[in-house]
């Protein structure tokens, strides 16, 4: 399948009429664009079991109401925004003074658990115009607190992938073209294209042409790249960050622990309440989505033992005897790095419910228009 448009920002400048329809918040789903009227919290630092637990309990006794909040972790390294609002008036927050106040408490909380030296951010933008794509947000804070450094890529050949579930990436040269050809092999899922997409971007990288296609639970897409400058990967150094970079981008996303959908009545302190419940559980957030429509709010959780380990039963009931059972959906299937990994290559044969390549057409026009500058 041959990507013949290009991923770069509409031609026709600004952002695609489809964009701009998308509401905020989904009423199915995370709010990908969201409204920047309200203060954004992003926080970068070390993965810890109760941190999401401690921002949201501060935001809460400041008087701040999260409408929506996003979690991702890696590589024991953690991303977070939360989108805020007077919680007595309702609407944003622009007292500089008491931004100023909100953010000085929360570096407090973050600079609590973190050794001297260890990376660590804690930054409030103040409300503006516009929308903010969050998860290229993520992307862009995970990238910015080098998360990628632990990621290898693997030492395998092309010809040596069949039955291989890792992530692979190969960097050539074309010389006569002028590019450098970046081609990766992973699981096929959901949002790939978009994660590859953004790490690509984040260096600096155009994209001239591209091929993607799905087989099984696998998909492959190769990439012929430039810099912005015009240049092409010539050292060593540029081919290892990129290809660490990939990767990274790739796992980002990949959800580890139980699954816990909850859909409740939308009220002050809900996230620190349910953050707080699976903190005095013994549970480890691993990935989180919250947002509010109205009078109701839903999330998503991935949670994990404090000690990285399955969630057992007992502890399942007791998280929803707590936060409700009716409220509370329980996703039974546990997703982990070593599930996810042991895929035989009889698995070659069996397509993905949703593949990167059914998906690619339907989301192409959207993809290519949001990858341009944005806000960091």
């Amino acid at each position: 399948m041959i990507v013949l448009q290009a991923l770069c920002t509409n031609r026709r400048g600004g952002i695609s009429k489809e964009v701009e329809a998308c509401p905020c918040p989904k009423k199915n789903g995370w709010p990908r664009h969201v409204s920047m009227e309200h203060t954004a919290v992003e926080m970068t630092g070390v993965d810890r079991t109760g941190l999401m637990s401690e921002i949201s309990a501060v935001l809460s006794d400041l008087g701040c109401q999260v409408t929506a909040a996003v979690a991702w972790t890696h590589n024991a390294r953690v991303a977070c925004i939360m989108y805020i609002e007077d919680a007595s008036k309702g609407g944003r927050i622009t007292d500089p003074n008491r931004l100023a106040y909100i953010e000085e408490q929360l570096e407090i909380v973050v600079e609590a658990h973190h050794g001297e030296g260890e990376r660590r951010s804690v930054r409030l933008t103040a409300p503006m115009a516009g929308k903010t794509h969050t998860e290229r947000r993520l992307h862009q804070l995970m990238y910015a607190d080098r998360d990628y450094e632990l990621c290898r890529g693997c030492d395998a050949s092309f010809g040596h992938w069949k039955g291989c579930s890792g992530i692979h990436v190969c960097i050539e040269s074309c010389k006569e073209k002028g590019y450098s050809v970046v081609n990766v092999r992973s699981l096929d899922r959901p949002k790939l294209l978009f994660d590859t997409v953004c790490a690509l971007t984040e260096l600096q990288y155009v994209v001239f042409h591209a091929a993607v296609s799905s087989k099984g639970a696998f998909a492959d897409q190769e990439y012929f790249i430039r810099h912005e400058d015009g240049c092409t990967l010539d050292t060593e150094i540029e081919r290892r960050r990129l290809t660490r970079s990939l990767i990274a981008a790739i796992e980002r996303r990949v959800s580890h622990g139980l699954r816990l959908d909850i859909s409740t009545q939308n009220r002050m302190g809900l996230l620190s309440d349910i953050s707080r419940i699976f903190r005095e559980n013994g549970l480890s957030i691993t990935r989180a989505e919250l947002w509010s429509n109205g009078e109701r709010a839903s999330g998503t959780f991935y949670v994990m033992d404090a000690s990285g380990h399955e969630v057992n039963s007992n502890t399942v009931a007791l998280v929803r005897q707590e936060i409700g059972g009716s409220s509370l959906v329980v996703n039974n299937s546990q997703a982990s790095s070593s599930s996810l990994s042991r895929t035989s290559s009889s698995s070659l044969d069996e397509k993905p419910k949703f593949s990167l390549g059914s998906l690619l057409w339907s989301q192409l026009e959207r993809l290519s228009s949001n990858f341009g500058s944005i806000r960091s």
